[in-house]
């Protein structure tokens, strides 16, 4: 039921983020497609602006040129009749050759004049008047954008369509994007024809709209971020609380069928020691005597690893610091664990090389480290026990390596062995008590003291606990 519901959640919660994230996309394209409808209208308001300055300057200069050409054609038109005038005076003077040659100079001079005059008739070249107004167009335009607060890079040109060719380019690095993506406008041109265009191309206009939004945008992801890592947390902590829901049940069950034996043992010997016959032997009765006892420390010890992880987790652990020789802890380990290993048929082997045994730390604590590490290799072990201890020294550190040859941990397992209650799934099969509570509790005293600890293992090969803690200099 709890399976079926938490899918059901991802999948409503999964759905509605999406649906979230889909609106807010939505709404932000919706927004940058308003910027560009702004910036295209603003753009067409200042080119229209420049165009009509231009066009007021190409109609003044050729008022100019007119009245300019108005009072030369008055001029050839007075030159004309005093030419005429002189011809015919001249003509009805002449009595010599000298008198003809004359005339013929002062003709000559005459047309010459009138030829002057008539190359200075020729109409505005307008080809002529962008080029020499380059400067003045590239300034206008900067001007125009600036007041409705464009302010970045361009490129202008002006086109014409009769030609298909462009006249005029501001900096002549971007020819084809002014053909294809530019915005344009048309000049004032003739009544027949077709009008030049003055076009204009903006290399980062992408860039500036998405920069006049980048604030929405930057809300947008970071919101989208808050979401995703908010709904992940969720989803992890429903995990990692199911996951303690179980570890806890099973602590429970595992708590209770340690407890129940020696409570069961006890109760079976005590209900014996009532015996009259039992009285009457010494032997049984010291027997007996002595299960009670055995089963007592038993159940003292479990309650005392329960009650030491609760300290630990609440931080409240005092150590009592000494110098210890960390051999002797080792042999003090050894001589506890060696009849439980014998017991078994198995083995336990010391190589101890290093040279610096000088440790601060807690003797009791530290003494447990090694116990609890090696109740897991005799524990954790199908055949018999083979188990080798060996020291040496790094970095200004002992290294204190635990080898057993048991059933191995798995790559996946070996991240999690060290968290409270914690026990490597078997299925079915629970060959192997515990509360999940040792290694937990090793790793806390080992990083009490500074150090660290480690695992190296795989399934059926058995595996290695190393220690590693400071020494003194």
């Amino acid at each position: 039921m709890f399976k079926w519901s938490q899918s059901v959640i991802i999948v409503i919660v999964s759905v509605a983020t999406i649906g979230l994230m889909l609106i807010q996309a939505y709404w932000i394209r919706d927004a940058i497609k308003v910027k560009q409808a702004v910036f295209f209208r603003d753009v067409q308001q200042s080119m229209g602006k420049v165009v009509l300055n231009l066009d007021r300057l190409r109609i003044e200069e050729r008022i100019s040129k007119q009245r300019k050409n108005y009072l030369q054609q008055k001029k050839i038109t007075i030159i004309r009749d005093s030419l005429n005038k002189l011809l015919f005076k001249g003509i009805q003077n002449i009595h010599s050759q000298t008198d003809i040659d004359i005339l013929l100079q002062s003709t000559d001079k005459a047309n010459k004049a009138l030829s002057q005059l008539n190359f200075n008739f020729s109409d505005v070249d307008e080809a002529s008047f962008l080029i020499n107004k380059k400067e003045l167009i590239n300034t206008q335009i900067k001007a125009a954008l600036a007041e409705k607060n464009i302010n970045i890079d361009f490129e202008f040109g002006i086109y014409s369509p009769a030609t298909k060719s462009m006249i005029l380019q501001k900096t002549g690095k971007y020819p084809d994007e002014l053909i294809n993506e530019s915005y344009y406008h048309s000049l004032a041109g003739p009544a027949f024809g077709f009008p030049n265009k003055l076009l204009l191309y903006f290399p980062n206009e992408r860039r500036y709209v998405l920069n006049q939004l980048w604030i929405l945008l930057f809300v947008s992801i970071v919101l989208f971020i808050v979401i995703i890592f908010a709904f992940y947390f969720s989803i992890a902590t429903i995990n990692r609380q199911k996951k303690l829901s179980v570890m806890k049940n099973d602590f429970i069950n595992n708590m209770t069928h340690e407890f129940k034996t020696p409570i069961s043992t006890i109760s079976l010997a005590c209900e014996a020691l009532k015996d009259n016959d039992i009285k009457k032997s010494e032997s049984l009765y010291d027997n007996y005597i002595g299960v009670i006892n055995d089963e007592n420390k038993r159940l003292r010890s479990m309650a005392e690893q329960i009650l030491q992880t609760a300290v630990i987790d609440k931080g409240q652990l005092n150590l009592k610091l000494s110098d210890i020789n960390i051999h002797d802890i080792i042999a003090k380990a050894v001589n506890s664990k060696n009849i439980q290993i014998q017991s078994k048929n198995g083995h336990l082997q010391t190589k101890l090389f290093a040279h610096n045994l000088q440790v601060n730390g807690d003797k009791i604590h530290l003494t447990n480290v090694i116990i609890n590490l090696l109740d897991n290799a005799i524990k954790y072990n199908t055949s018999k026990p083979e188990i080798l201890i060996n020291t040496t020294n790094k970095n200004g550190h002992i290294l204190i390596n635990i080898k057993d040859n048991g059933i191995g941990i798995s790559s996946s397992d070996q991240k999690k062995i060290f968290d409270k209650l914690y026990r490597v799934p078997t299925g079915n099969v629970h060959n192997f008590k515990g509360f999940g509570l040792g290694l937990s509790y090793v790793k806390a005293i080992v990083e009490l003291h500074n150090g660290l600890v480690s695992v190296s293992s795989e399934p059926g090969k058995g595996s290695i606990f190393t220690i590693k803690l400071p020494t003194k200099k």
